[in-house]
């Protein structure tokens, strides 16, 4: 199969898809009243039934990291982080400005799941019609009884609060977005605690993307079974893959996890643009290690399957290269970034992602040495694990993968070129 696979975007065809009487009308809210007659626990059971695998980043199973949450305790939060930051991924933002309501019944289902009575949204500043879209939204799913006090009048209270962020990279790490939800500086927390034991407030939390949220009605209404036959047996479901750069045709497309990845460029994205080779991807959002086009056409859409590849789905933000593609310049832009997104609180990402961007940037307007070449290597090794969170190693993983694939382009950029091009003993 190399289509796309719908089941996120089923009702997104419709230009009124964002509003409550488009969702009802084409099934909303029927997985939240389903959900809402069974025991919670049956509710975090179907989840982990079906295999339901976190959509930001780390891929890991949403109905374990429910079960984390302690036994015995008093209030609980849920929030979900619509800070959708990283480079190259632009899938969350669809779902909030084509069909909000898909996400709120998400959020009604998990809340009953986890025995939440308040979730918090967190959302890009940036994003403006997303936020109008949801904010329009929740009115209405307040003012029909959807939200509240007696939501779906199932004598249960279920509480949503937006929270806009401030345009900081960061918050997207889940302990920095709680910092920024209570008004702190947004700079991830030590852990342990983890925050299904101390999260918002100090209460047990759990924190889910949008995406992995929106999975929930269709995984409630259809039932494992049906979710479980799209996918693969470690990856079930689809996957909203933000496809970008240099294809005739960028944009959001849904696929069944497990379908090739010269499938979603050529035959979805409609090729490489104006007929050119593809030089280089990167498969998961800028954080994560670049891929030759030999290695992207070897890989499928699936977790494990870029994993064996040396690389990671990520966010499913698909970044292609063709071959005209300068990639010292490319990582010039990607250290940039993330020098200026570095909050500051670790002195190795504080001080090293600076200097690493200073040496990229040096080499690429030909200034730069041999020294610098291995002084770029070793400091990208030295970060990677020695700060609070993995911002640092979503620096040095682009930077590694950029030299290790590419190192000619850096080499002949280099002032003393010969000296470069020895051979070592």
């Amino acid at each position: 199969m190399t289509g796309e696979t719908i089941l996120l975007k089923a009702r997104m065809g419709n230009p009124e898809s964002h509003t409550l009487r488009a969702a009802e009308a084409a099934g909303g809210y029927l997985a939240s009243r389903k959900a809402f007659a069974m025991k919670p626990e049956e509710v975090v059971q179907i989840v982990k039934d079906s295999g339901l695998r976190g959509r930001g980043g780390a891929g890991f199973p949403t109905g374990l990291k429910w079960t984390f949450l302690p036994k015995e305790r008093g209030t609980t939060y849920l929030c979900v982080n619509a800070d959708e930051s990283e480079p190259g991924t632009f899938k969350d933002r669809l779902i909030l400005e084509r069909d909000p309501h898909l996400l709120i019944e998400g959020i009604l289902i998990a809340c009953h799941a986890i025995r939440c009575e308040h979730a918090y949204l967190y959302i890009r500043g940036e994003f403006c019609l997303p936020y109008q879209r949801l904010r329009w939204a929740t009115d209405e799913a307040y003012a029909a009884g959807l939200l509240g006090p007696n939501a779906r009048g199932a004598g249960l209270s279920v509480d949503l609060t937006i929270h806009r962020g401030a345009g900081a990279y960061i918050c997207g790490e889940e302990t920095a977005l709680l910092n920024s939800i209570e008004g702190k500086k947004g700079q991830p927390r030590i852990k342990p605690p983890f925050p299904t034991n101390a999260g918002l407030f100090g209460k047990p939390t759990v924190i889910n993307n949008v995406e992995t949220i929106a999975n929930l009605p269709f995984i409630l209404e259809k039932g494992v079974e049906a979710y479980r036959r799209v996918g693969t047996e470690k990856s079930p479901g689809t996957r909203l893959m933000s496809v970008s750069g240099h294809v005739e045709r960028p944009g959001v497309y849904e696929v069944a996890h497990g379908i090739p990845m010269r499938a979603l460029i050529e035959d979805l994205a409609g090729g490489i643009r104006g007929g050119r080779r593809l030089k280089a991807l990167i498969p998961g959002g800028s954080s994560t290690p670049v891929l030759t086009a030999e290695e992207a056409y070897g890989v499928n859409v699936d977790f494990e399957s870029v994993q064996a590849a040396g690389s990671m789905l990520g966010s499913g933000g698909c970044i292609v290269m063709d071959e005209t593609t300068d990639m010292v310049w490319a990582l010039d832009k990607l250290t940039h970034f993330y020098a200026h997104e570095s909050c500051g609180q670790c002195t190795p990402c504080r001080e090293g992602s600076g200097w690493i961007a200073e040496i990229v940037h040096r080499i690429a307007k030909g200034e730069g040495t041999v020294k610098d070449l291995a002084k770029l290597e070793s400091l990208a090794e030295q970060i990677v694990g020695n700060t609070i969170c993995v911002f640092s190693d979503a620096l040095a993983m682009p930077v590694t993968s950029h030299v290790k694939k590419f190192r000619a382009e850096f080499e002949a950029r280099l002032v003393d070129r010969a000296a470069a091009a020895a051979p070592t003993t």
